[in-house]
């Protein structure tokens, strides 16, 4: 009999139908054949420090560091765990070969390496390796066997992964707690989640640092065109006032006039992380529910595996595409014009050289049915527009380039206008599609205008102010946790940068979660900020190697290099049990001092003793606060602006799974935000519980706090 071992009981049943192992059996399938077994997630893990040693179990200075040599593996402690696993132990010992249909990626492999190692499987084995759960995915997956041998470095970059995290996780909490938390908590440190805060309180440093300044700058209108002085920035008015009088003395010349066409890049497919930051800035969902909502996606077999990496197909996919199109029929519309022609093989979408263990997030030919639930289809959508959009043309553009003169002062201008919509045609219907708060200029219609023309013209003063650097937000962090903490806004430089990133996409959401939980940062709005215990944590972090994202990205890259098989995973081992044992000694040496911690207070709300009188609220009195010309009015589902169509504000009576009433959305509309309110049950983040707030841009969410 072959053995398949799958990573989920619902995977093992796609595997069994398609395999005709159809007859049920206690923990397994049986059938033509085969037997087919399944772990649920992780069913093996690095044993703890006490299970090398009693004496290990105590939080001591003087046990440190904990190096255990070998390292050991134990099974989770959980009986559900240990029945499945002496069902997976007999059919190893049973059957004649072992074929390994985990989960295809790094941590996939190790979960079910592990119970293999544990269950003493000395079988011969092979690995299913594929991006779908499709019925045609798994045919020719069982078709296309892998010997098991072709993902060993895979195995031991995610056995050396696991290592790494455990020799600086246990020591390095164990160092800090001990040293700096006043036997009051466990001050957490994580080779991931150190370097993330360290980043969160850096840019929270930048922000409180930062002092505003006031500017002025010369502008002027000529031909109903604004221009803006090409100068520095005046520091004083008095100047920026003489400027507006020398400009009152001398006509506007043109001095240049050109306009240059050129093209708009398609976006690229997306990886997980894109997936995440689209998600976050247009829903504001979180990593970890993005990652949710794909994942769910995958296993109903509407699109191809999530935790990657890469923003490419394989070349061998390209003869699938017109299939996938044909199928996605609710896209119509789009689709259509692709099918007339052959879909192009651009290097920019397939590239086997930029595709290692999987492809980029595609649907499948299974189109979505309704039973989805509303955030899935969106996530879904944005899959979907994103596939279909990179196989039209570019879109066109011409780019008008204007600059003037005032006596000796310079004036320039730009606009921008789109000649051929190209793959924004997919676009057309979303709204914000566009980036967010376009400069005014850019926006404006320019006329002809022809080198030497005078005329006069309309000078006036811009008064500014500086701003701070702008908090991180879950889609900002994100990409800063891709590039190890650079700005990088080009997509192709971005992409040569992933190797050296902090974390893999499959891990960054839980890392940002784990901060949370640990009380190290909150939410504010949409913004991540670090708290003052994060702070303090970071602060007392002397040694640069724990919280510097560059480095981290560097044993990132080491990683994937022994993935590649050109790095020893023993060397990466004892770098890192160097660099745990300097650690040690170092903080044991530094002059202790305590962290307060900060936790977050919850207060009793007072019960009023005297009845309200309620008074109905007269919607029309009150005017839109969003266009701030037609009136307000009550709906049967939300009160919105009357001029609905035009303006689109509204407050929906039932908001994330809770019916409010009147006055709290009169709280929402006119003081910008309710008290606070529970019993909300359907929440992108699974709040229950917070403040409504409505932002400046009218966009309602709830914060926890």
């Amino acid at each position: 009999m072959k053995l398949c071992i799958a990573e989920k009981p619902s995977v093992a049943r796609d595997i069994a139908k398609v395999l005709g192992a159809d007859m049920p059996k206690q923990g397994y399938f049986e059938g033509n054949g085969y037997w087919v077994t399944w772990t649920f997630g992780h069913f093996c893990t690095l044993k703890e420090p006490h299970d090398y040693g009693p004496h290990l179990k105590s939080w001591t200075l003087f046990t440190l560091p904990i190096i255990p040599n070998p390292f050991g593996i134990k099974l989770i402690d959980n009986p559900g765990v240990e029945r499945q696993f002496t069902i997976i132990e007999k059919l190893v010992a049973d059957c004649d070969e072992v074929i390994n249909c985990g989960d295809a990626g790094q941590e996939g492999e190790v979960i079910q390496r592990w119970v293999l190692h544990k269950a003493k499987c000395k079988k011969p084995m092979k690995r299913l390796w594929i991006s779908s759960l499709t019925e045609e995915a798994i045919k020719e997956g069982f078709a296309n066997l892998k010997p098991a041998e072709d993902y060993q470095n895979l195995y031991l970059a995610g056995n050396a992964r696991a290592i790494g995290d455990w020799l600086l996780g246990i020591n390095a909490t164990r160092l800090f707690t001990k040293k700096f938390g006043g036997n009051k908590t466990v001050l957490s440190i994580g080779r991931v989640q150190t370097p993330t805060l360290a980043m969160l309180v850096q840019r929270q440093k930048e922000i409180d640092a930062f002092t505003t300044e006031e500017y002025w700058d010369l502008k002027t209108n000529y031909r109903d065109v604004l221009f803006s002085a090409a100068i520095d920035r005046l520091k004083t008015k008095e100047k920026a006032e003489k400027g507006l009088d020398y400009l009152k003395q001398h006509p506007f010349e043109i001095i240049s006039f050109e306009i240059k066409e050129g093209k708009e890049k398609n976006p690229r497919l997306f990886d997980l992380t894109a997936l995440q930051v689209e998600a976050n800035k247009k829903f504001g969902y979180s990593a970890e529910n993005t990652l949710k909502y794909i994942q769910s996606l995958y296993e109903k077999k509407h699109t191809t595996y999530p935790r990657v990496d890469t923003t490419y197909l394989a070349e061998s996919l390209h003869p699938k595409i017109p299939g996938i199109l044909q199928s996605m029929n609710f896209y119509r519309e789009f689709t259509a014009p692709l099918l007339t022609q052959p879909i192009p093989k651009s290097k920019t979408v397939f590239d086997d050289a930029k595709v290692t263990d999987h492809h980029a997030i595609i649907p499948t030919e299974i189109p979505p049915s309704s039973n989805l639930s509303r955030e899935e289809k969106l996530i879904y959508d944005l899959v979907a527009k994103r596939f279909i959009a990179v196989f039209y043309p570019e879109c066109k553009i011409s780019n008008t380039l204007v600059e003037g003169q005032v006596g000796t002062i310079p004036f320039k201008t730009s606009g921008r206008q789109i000649l051929e919509l190209g793959w924004r045609e997919v676009y057309i219907k979303d709204k914000k599609e566009e980036p967010e708060k376009k400069d005014k200029e850019e926006e404006q219609t320019i006329p002809e205008f022809k080198v030497g023309e005078k005329g006069p013209h309309k000078p006036l003063i811009h008064q500014g102010k500086t701003s701070p650097p702008k908090p991180y937000t879950e889609a900002t962090l994100l990409r800063a946790m891709e590039t190890a903490g650079k700005q990088v806004d080009d997509e192709e430089l971005r992409e040569m940068m992933k190797n050296n990133g902090i974390g893999r996409p499959s891990t960054r959401a839980n890392i940002i979660e784990t901060l949370f939980k640990r009380n190290y940062i909150e939410r504010k709005k949409k913004n991540i900020l670090a708290t003052s215990t994060g702070i303090q944590l970071i602060d007392t972090i002397q040694d640069e190697l724990l919280k510097s994202p560059e480095l981290t990205g560097e044993w990132e890259f080491k990683l994937r290099k022994i993935e590649r098989g050109e790095y020893d995973a023993n060397q990466f081992k004892e770098e890192l049990i160097t660099m745990v044992t300097n650690l040690t000694r170092n903080v044991i040496n530094e002059k202790a001092k305590v962290i307060s911690i900060q936790t977050k207070v919850q207060t009793k709300e007072k019960k009023e003793s005297v009845p309200r009188k309620i008074t109905a609220i007269i919607w029309d009195d009150e005017k839109c606060p969003k266009c701030k010309e037609s009136k307000l009015m009550k709906g049967k589902t939300a009160i919105g602006c009357s001029n609905f169509k035009g303006c689109g504000f509204k407050v929906p009576f039932i908001l994330f799974g809770k019916k409010l009433t009147e006055k709290q959305i009169q709280d929402i509309i006119i003081k910008g935000k309710s008290s606070k309110l529970k019993g909300f049950t359907a929440h992108p983040r699974s709040l229950v519980e917070g403040v409504v707030l409505l932002s400046d841009e009218f966009i309602i969410d709830l914060i926890s706090n």
